[in-house]
């Protein structure tokens, strides 16, 4: 094999925590293989630091792709892959690795393993286990033509220490014009992380009544966890929350540590976006609510109770 490439993403002169994720577990793989781990970047940022995650040479397409563009992104992780001849690229499963990675694939002539959350290798080759309707079944993706290309959901592996060490920058030349003119770019305020990103999610259903009941709930406990706050559609639908923060098969898929559900019933449509949570702590008066069938830890009580309890013990614990 040539070497995995694992795409990095960076946001305002970071690399997100993907890229640490990602690189750790192609340093696995690749002990596994025989083989090299190289890092791609898109965009300017100082990317010799990607050495200390493991990746033993860098690929960057130098310029400003702060305003997203999935042609440029495209024909600038095109331009990497030419440069660098990977067997095997592993992306994050983000809005740009969502947009972007299927029209690499197209101009590779591959195949894509899409929304993994493992990765291992059988018969020496990489093999991505992908979540199926709504986390009930499980399938094992093996990309049999060309570059075997995986997207991963954000928090399927931990982040390795970052080591001192420094990897090489071979800059890549990429002349790809795109044919949208940005007129203008309004970025959110984020506090926590984003959904899709983040490590602790605290979500409220229908049961809070109100847009109040809401924020007097759900976001001082979310606050006291360090968590992003998540909603249900009924929730979303109801007024109660943003639609940037529902979390469903019409609203976002997350993949955290921990996610708490406050009221929430657990219809399917729910549970196809946070299925895969490694922890569920369930808050509902329903004894017989669907959620308690999946999750880790149930709570069948008053969520106007519980919440503040538990924010409170939270606290205490510092």
């Amino acid at each position: 094999m040539s070497g995995i490439l694992v795409v990095c993403e960076h946001e305002q002169g970071s690399f997100k925590k993907t890229a640490g994720e990602l690189l750790g577990k192609a340093v696995e793989l690749a002990r596994a293989l025989g083989t090299t781990v190289s890092a791609a970047v898109v965009g300017d940022v100082a990317a010799d630091a990607l050495g200390g995650w493991g990746a033993q040479q860098v690929y960057q397409v130098a310029g400003d792709f702060s305003s997203y563009s999935g042609t440029r992104t495209a024909a600038a992780l095109h331009a990497i892959a030419t440069a660098a001849a990977p067997d095997v690229i592993l992306a994050p499963a983000s809005y740009a690795g969502k947009d972007a990675l299927p029209r690499l694939v197209a101009r590779l002539g591959s195949g894509l393993g899409t929304e993994c959350t493992d990765l291992r290798v059988d018969g020496g080759v990489v093999v991505g286990r992908r979540p199926l309707y709504a986390g009930k079944a499980f399938a094992d993706v093996r990309v049999t033509r060309g570059v075997a290309v995986f997207s991963v959901r954000a928090n399927s592996f931990p982040v390795p220490a970052m080591g001192t060490g420094r990897a090489p920058v071979q800059t890549v030349a990429c002349t790809s014009v795109d044919p949208v003119v940005v007129v203008e770019r309004k970025a959110a305020e984020h506090k926590t992380a984003d959904l899709t990103e983040a490590e602790r999610i605290v979500s409220g259903g229908r049961s809070l009544k109100s847009a109040e009941s809401f924020d007097a709930v759900v976001r001082p406990l979310a606050a006291t966890l360090g968590a992003t706050v998540g909603a249900s559609r009924a929730a979303v639908d109801a007024g109660y929350a943003h639609h940037d923060e529902q979390v469903g098969q019409t609203g976002k898929t997350v993949n955290p540590t921990l996610y708490i559900a406050l009221g929430i019933s657990g219809a399917i449509q729910h549970l196809a976006g946070m299925r895969t949570s490694r922890v569920i702590v369930a808050v509902n008066k329903d004894a017989s609510a669907p959620i308690f069938e999946h999750a880790t830890y149930g709570v069948v009580g008053d969520l106007f109770e519980v919440a503040p309890k538990l924010a409170a013990a939270v606290a205490r614990l510092g």
